[in-house]
Parts: structure tokens; sequence; C-alpha cells
């Protein structure tokens, strides 16, 4: 922990010493502004550990107030970072090429005017992915296959992930979420994962709210890791006290009509956790449901299940680090179809971490309606 704390304080402080170098040509002549600048830096660069201890020191809206502060402008450095490390970049290559090609004129990218051209289009972008992380959208996944038993001719599947309920995603987020879910009128709820955050001790009430969505078939949810961070007992309870059936590397058959399979994360995965040796133990003729928290597919278990649901990767959740994120998970957003009868689904999830910001990658609730027909169409 000690180490990974120190790796990642030292990339975020990295961060700041280029945007840093951006903005310094409108510092220039201005020493206490500088200052002031780097003395804010500083206290931001601090400030997840600082809402940890103020957390934890029971100073509740305190850690709140500066998670909100502290995590916004996180996002807002991030965007600032990529826009000014591109700027580097060109402005390195400009700064070379003129060795190279003598009557290449060079140009001045390192000035006020780009710096302020940065700044504004980074707050335009915050705003609008502000905005963008409270607009949770809708979207529909049609799926037909023969496994449905007789006299049931469609289901309807809701999926949540990654809502990251705790201090700052709370009842005034998690209200419209419910809402949203009583309108569309699912069969059966799942969650795939990070229902809650690390700070877990501010979920007073969101119980009872999730209390008021019962789906005729029920509601079942997984371990994410961020249900270890927070503590595997207290977010276990706190899951089951909403009502949701836990499934921890077991399936059931539910309601006669459809299988569900889940297993924990594999941040505390051992090597007695065999997903494949799940998988087959709980193998069907019914339409099987496979809720894994992260997207990735071994080979060998495609044709173990017909949908497997799976979250996590925000889709990077600001642009660009979609991009970092598809190095680990390629398939890290949306359907994709493994087999002629098997599909992987990933939501793009419905909260935040960390930054509530969401750049091109916005919130969803996913439903799949579920019907009967040839398998594979």
């Amino acid at each position: 922990m000690i180490l990974f704390l120190a790796v990642a304080i030292s990339i975020y402080t990295a961060m700041h010493c280029l945007v840093f170098w951006g903005i310094h040509p409108l510092l220039a002549g201005h020493r206490y502004l500088a200052v002031a600048v780097l003395l804010w830096m500083l206290m931001m660069i601090i400030s997840p550990l600082a809402v940890r201890l103020l957390d934890t020191n029971g100073s509740s809206q305190a850690a709140r107030l500066l998670a909100l502060t502290g995590y916004t402008w996180m996002g807002l450095v991030f965007l600032a970072f990529c826009l000014f490390a591109v700027i580097g970049m060109i402005a390195l290559l400009f700064l070379v090429l003129p060795f190279i090609i003598p009557a290449l004129p060079r140009l001045p990218l390192h000035g006020p005017l780009i710096a302020s051209a940065v700044l504004l289009f980074t707050l335009a972008t915050g705003i609008y992915g502000y905005v963008a992380a409270k607009n949770i959208r809708v979207v529909t996944v049609p799926i037909t296959t023969d496994k449905l038993p007789a006299g049931t001719e469609s289901l309807r599947v809701v999926q949540v992930s990654d809502l990251h309920l705790g201090l700052l995603n709370r009842s005034a987020f998690l209200a419209p979420v419910i809402t949203r879910l009583k309108e569309l009128k699912p069969d059966l709820l799942v969650a795939t994962g990070d229902v809650v955050d690390a700070q877990i001790n501010h979920l007073d009430g969101l119980s009872a709210m999730w209390q008021e969505i019962e789906p005729p078939l029920g509601k079942f949810a997984i371990i994410g890791n961020h249900e270890v961070y927070a503590g595997l007992k207290q977010s276990l309870d706190f899951l089951k006290g909403c009502g949701f059936v836990v499934l921890r590397n077991t399936g059931l058959n539910v309601g006669g009509v459809v299988r569900i399979v889940g297993i924990d994360d594999e941040q505390i995965w051992d090597h007695t956790v065999q997903e494949t040796a799940i998988l087959q133990a709980q193998q069907s003729d019914l339409f099987t449901i496979f809720l894994k928290h992260r997207p990735t597919v071994s080979k060998d278990d495609v044709q173990l299940f017909d949908l497997q649901l799976s979250g996590h990767t925000h889709r990077g959740q600001i642009f660009p680090f979609n991009f970092i994120t598809g190095l680990k998970y390629p398939l890290q957003d949306g359907l994709h179809r493994l087999s002629p009868v098997s599909r992987l689904y990933t939501s793009r999830g419905t909260g935040t971490w960390g930054p509530p910001i969401r750049v091109l990658s916005p919130p969803e609730i996913t439903v799949f309606d579920i019907r009967r027909g040839k398998s594979g169409t």
C-alpha cells in the first residue's frame, strides 16, 4: 500500500509539474501569484490523503467539501495535463527540427495565448463533464434466445454498475437512479460491483431507497474491488440490507426462468477460486447470465454462459483516459459477441469514481430485453 501511494503521488505530482510549466507564461512577472499557485497545487496533491484523514477522524463535512474540491481539481488537472503534454511534444519537435532543417521557422507554442486557450478549454470541458456525469442514459440491448422456458416470452434484466456510493455519491445521486429503475420495471435487477466506494460510512438511509425496488425475480449483486477496499463485511451488510442477494462464486436458478452465476472480484481471489469450475458446476439449460466485475473473458468459458455482464472500466470516465484503460481491458464498453451464442456487455458505469466528471463516457443504466427467438440473432 505504501508503495502504491508513493507511485500514485509521484505521478500526480509530475502531472502538476507539467501543468505548471504550461501555465507559467501567465505567471511570469507575478511572483506572489506563482507562489500561490504552487501552494494550491501542493494542497491538491495531498488532498486525497487529507480527505481520508478527515473522514476517519469524524470530520465528515470537511472531508466531503475537500473531496468535492480535490477530486474535481483532479479531473481538471488531467484534462490540462493531456493538452499541455501534446503542446509540449509539439514544442519539443519544433525546437529540434530547425537543427535538421535550418530553414524551418520556430513556432512559439509555449506562450500566454496558448496557455489561456488551454485553461479556457479545460474549464469548459470540466463544466460539460460535470453536467454529463449527472445525465444518466438508458441503454437498451435486445437479445433473442431459445433458452427461455415455455410460457416465458420475454425477460427484462436491468444492470447498474459502479455507482460508488459513499462520501460524494449519496442520496441526492441515488434518488434519480431509483426513480429511473422504477420506471423501467425490471423483472430482475443486477449490480455488477462497486456499488459502494472506499468511504462507506456515509450510506445512512440509502438501504431504504434500494428497498423501494422489488423486481419480481429479485435483485442480485456481486463483489467489486471497491467493496473490498471499503471493508468486505460492512459492504456485504450494506448490500444485503438493500435487499440484494450477493452471489459469491456460486449461482442460482431464478424462478425457473433464468440462471445467474456471480463471482467475486479478483481483488480477493485465491488459488481456490476457479472461474471455469464455478461455471461448469452451475450449468443449466436455462439462459445463463454471468456476473463478473471486470470485463475479462477466458476462451474456455465462453460456451458456459449466454451473457456476461461486467463494469469496472467506466470506459476511462474522462477522455482520453479510455485509451489507457483499453490497454488492459480491450472489451471495455458495450456489447461484444464472444461466440455464436455468448455475449459480453461492459457497462460504462452508473456513477463516478474520483472526479465527479465524465467526458465522452456518459453514465448508464442498461436494459436487456431478452426475447424468445433463435439464439445468436
